[in-house]
């Protein structure tokens, strides 16, 4: 009985450790908060400028190519059809290997497959002007892609994990880094391709050397087993009810639709502009523009999103902008060409407002994982047709009232899923997933 007594209050009063304290707590946002709470201030710091460096890498594979396309097409002896098909390699490339990272990040960590993505990126652009032929180029250019896939995929994993109480705030800074990297690429590619004396195999492994620097920190989280380490993550609850969930879907077909527009815009909106009448460097300094605009109002909307509980009436705004803009190309698209090119640019922000509603329609960042694998990749199988849908109106109606007219009539859609997939719910509510 002494005995009995002795132990009981021993029982109660022993303390509980930090991660016993965490799990006890029940609610997973409030585990992350707490987890992110006792990091140092240094880790956050480096986590931060992991995730800046790996967003500015996320496109200047594609970008940069562009710049250099007829320079790549004639030093590779490429054919009018493989360029064309070279162009819609990205977004299958993501669609395809993106669905790949979940499980990837549950077996290795999210952190190291990012690490990895780094390095394969990097391995990708340094190799792929030195390939020998349009089949290594092809390969080469292909496993940079497959890095930048898995990189799409778990970016907005890590912020919700290490920036729980932040989503908005980190989702802005990485949308602004990722369109930074964007317009830079295709605005400095052909100076420093220039500088470097001409040649377009130096012009395109110079980004490489990007990616390289991001590997670093990258490598230094997973060595730690910071990066690595997630197990909310790492646990494939729920299987793969998400299929169950309309808000899932929605946001799939938000961010798949918002894809086509911004292909399309990078891809067709110089010509567009060039059979209006405007002169060639002027056109050029116009899709600039329309992409700078991404820098900015990728930090401002994410932030606004973050703060509201229903985002809906962002996607409305968005929109409206962009039926706006392509209004304007339709009814008089050389005398109002700067203002269409701002609308456009803003309309096109409509990426990073998806990014942040796969960071908030979910509570765990085990959801987040598999939303953003379901969202991305029903996305960009969604947009892989656009581009090349706008090509084929153009051909065989000779002018650009057709395509318009699709790139306006997409925006609908758009408008309507962006507001189904903005309702403040998550996916865990509405399948039934475990936390």
């Amino acid at each position: 009985m002494l005995d009995e007594t002795r132990t009981r209050p021993r029982t109660r009063t022993e303390p509980q450790s930090p991660a016993a304290a965490v799990s006890a707590t029940g609610d997973p946002r409030l585990q992350d908060t707490l987890r992110s709470s006792r990091r140092p201030v240094w880790f956050a710091r480096l986590v931060t400028v992991a995730i800046v460096l790996a967003a500015l890498n996320l496109r200047p594979a594609v970008t940069s190519l562009g710049a250099l396309l007829e320079e790549t097409r004639a030093g590779l002896q490429m054919s009018g059809a493989v360029a064309g098909i070279l162009t819609s390699v990205p977004a299958l490339t993501f669609a395809a290997f993106g669905v790949a990272a979940p499980r990837l990040a549950r077996r290795f960590g999210p952190g190291a497959v990012v690490c990895a993505g780094m390095a394969a990126i990097a391995a990708g652009l340094l190799i792929r002007p030195y390939a020998g032929g349009t089949a290594g180029f092809l390969a080469a250019t292909a496993l940079a892609l497959m890095g930048i896939a898995v990189g799409n995929i778990l970016m907005p994993v890590l912020v919700k994990r290490y920036f729980p109480d932040r989503v908005g705030t980190m989702t802005g800074l990485y949308s602004m880094a990722l369109a930074t990297g964007t317009s830079a690429a295709a605005a400095v590619t052909v100076p420093v391709t220039g500088a470097l004396g001409g040649g377009w195999q130096r012009g395109l492994a110079v980004w490489g050397l990007l990616a390289a620097a991001a590997v670093v920190p990258w490598a230094v989280l997973a060595r730690e087993g910071r990066g690595g380490s997630a197990p909310a993550a790492a646990r494939p609850a729920g299987g793969p009810r998400i299929v169950r969930s309309p808000t899932a879907w929605a946001l799939g077909c938000f961010f798949g639709l918002q894809a086509t527009g911004a292909y399309i815009t990078m891809g067709w909106m110089p010509q567009i502009f060039r059979d209006a009448g405007v002169p060639a460097g002027t056109a050029g300094v116009l899709l600039a523009v329309t992409m700078a605009m991404g820098i900015p109002l990728a930090f401002v909307i994410p932030r606004l999103a973050g703060r509201l509980r229903n985002q809906g009436p962002i996607a409305v705004v968005l929109g409206l902008c962009g039926l706006t803009g392509y209004a304007g190309l339709f009814l008089a698209p050389a005398a109002g060409a700067w203002a269409w090119a701002l609308l456009l640019g803003i309309s096109n922000c409509a990426f990073p407002l998806a990014l942040t509603m796969i960071g908030l329609r979910s509570r765990t960042a085990a959801g987040v994982v598999r939303l953003s694998a379901f969202a991305q990749s029903t996305g960009y199988l969604l947009a892989i047709p656009g581009p090349l849908l706008v090509g084929v109106l153009y051909e065989h109606s000779g002018g650009w009232s057709l395509p318009i007219a699709l790139m306006a009539g997409l925006l609908v859609p758009q408008i309507v899923c962006g507001v189904l997939a903005g309702r403040d719910r998550t996916i865990e509510d509405e399948t039934g997933m475990r936390d």
